[in-house]
């Protein structure tokens, strides 16, 4: 039987961009509100985050070029579709390989109300947002105008039909954000929230760190995918580009 899975799947970060920088400096200085003009499907990669999107890219292509990713799907935010052209020019993928695919489902969560906000800023100025995420718990928090971790699987789990019909067999390399990673890992491991959650508090997603899964036939009943590594960081060590990993969102709302 054909496997309807790809033969491997990367699901990596993107690199640090401008926006995990100034959400630091706020947390830092115990700031309310993070202090960036452009939209977040606007922000940048910072210099630190192209240096670690080539770096990665090295290491894709220290690949024989028949197992480099020949498939490369992106959120269409310009940190991660900037992460995946990098790779590209870093000879990353295989001489094959179409084009970056910006994909709308793999990007961010949409953060509404509390968007651009610190911990101490949701407290301050969302107090009754704080409280229903205490109730309720992060995988089910929805706050107004934006999406809970349960909303992001949704639109993931269309993502996954989508590859599976287009690409099995074949080497994907998926270029989102911290908890697209997060929420796949649910998705391709059958996580439960509990354990979903345990992994998220053992500490964030590094920037291009790499999750990679491997297509197994021995998995009943019809073969599916194993993970290899998760927030494999040696690419970028190797290389020796600092390793980061500054949430996306506020803190007390990701």
């Amino acid at each position: 039987m054909r496997s309807r899975w790809p033969e491997r799947l990367w699901i990596v970060r993107h690199g640090e961009s401008a926006g995990n920088v100034a959400r630091d400096q706020a947390h830092a200085a115990g700031r309310a509100r993070i202090e960036i003009e452009d939209r977040d499907v606007d922000v940048a990669l910072s210099a630190l985050g192209e240096a670690q999107s080539l770096a990665l890219g090295g290491w894709f292509s220290a690949m024989p070029p028949a197992a480099r990713p020949d498939v490369v799907l992106a959120s269409p935010y310009a940190r991660a579709r900037a992460t995946a052209r990098l790779i590209g020019e870093a000879h990353g993928f295989a001489p094959d390989a179409v084009q970056p695919t910006a994909d709308e489902r793999l990007r961010e969560r949409e953060f509404g109300i509390l968007d651009r906000l610190t911990s101490a800023g949701i407290r301050e100025l969302h107090p009754d947002q704080a409280a229903f995420r205490q109730q309720l718990g992060k995988f089910y928090h929805r706050p107004p105008g934006g999406e809970s971790w349960a909303d992001v699987i949704l639109r993931l789990r269309s993502a996954l039909d989508t590859i599976s019909l287009h690409y099995a067999g074949r080497r994907v390399l998926i270029v989102g954000h911290q908890v697209v990673v997060l929420c796949l890992r649910y998705l391709l491991e059958d996580l439960t929230e509990g354990r979903l959650m345990e992994i998220d508090a053992e500490g964030d997603v590094v920037n291009c760190g790499v999750t990679e899964y491997r297509f197994d036939a021995t998995i009943p009943p019809d073969g599916a995918l194993r993970l290899v590594r998760y927030n494999f960081t040696a690419p970028l060590e190797e290389a020796g580009a600092a390793v980061t990993s500054e949430p996306d969102a506020p803190v007390a709302a990701r």
